[in-house]
């Protein structure tokens, strides 16, 4: 999903006022009932199911209840923002990183003065989506050490740890062994067809 507030039109210090007042707006620019027979119908619809999304997602995440899923970890943990609430951009950036934005959620992320255990986890979950794994292992690790209550950054550590002892790998990503196991496979096909005579 996109940046829900990015969806409303209003900024992510929008008084809950303002967000309402936002979405109520926008809920009756495309209420289905504008659209009837009309060839931006499916459009609207789409339009206005967006519209709700986020603003089920804001009002949740005011609440301190937001359940959507956050990819951005190994193993995609569900997440309850329990740390995002420290800085305000943490949201946002978990949402770029779900969207696969990981320039812009960097962008972001470095901007954040304090570095807390979220930021850790956030960066952690930047590089893993990089396939930067040694450094993904090392910031989650830090988050960890930061915040050892987290049950989503142990998680995410745990995963990580499993997969340097030849667990999960991600797409692209291949150990030394890998490659010697191709070139000793090459070396044998040549051997059995004579030396390139095949």
């Amino acid at each position: 999903m996109r940046d829900p507030y990015s969806v409303l039109g209003v900024s992510q210090n929008a008084s809950d006022d303002e967000v309402k007042k936002a979405y109520r707006e926008l809920a009756r620019k495309y209420h289905p009932d504008n659209y009837q027979n009309n060839p931006l119908a499916d459009l609207a619809e789409e339009k206005m199911k967006e519209i709700n999304e986020a603003y089920d997602t804001i009002t949740k995440q005011r609440a301190g209840g937001y359940s959507g899923s956050f990819s951005g970890a190994p193993g995609g943990q569900r997440n309850g923002y329990a740390s995002a609430s420290a800085h305000p951009s943490y949201i946002r950036i978990r949402n770029l990183i779900n969207g696969g934005d990981l320039m812009q959620a960097e962008q972001l992320l470095y901007e954040v003065g304090q570095k807390d255990g979220e930021w850790y986890f956030l960066a952690g979950s930047i590089a893993y989506r990089k396939g930067w794994m040694d450094e993904a292992m090392q910031n989650y690790t830090r988050a960890v050490q930061m915040d050892p209550n987290n049950v989503e950054y142990r998680q995410a550590l745990t995963i990580m740890q499993r997969g340097s002892m030849g667990g999960y790998r991600p797409a692209g990503y291949s150990t030394g062994m890998d490659a010697m196991d191709c070139c000793t496979t090459l070396m044998c096909l040549n051997c059995l067809c004579g030396g390139g005579r095949c």
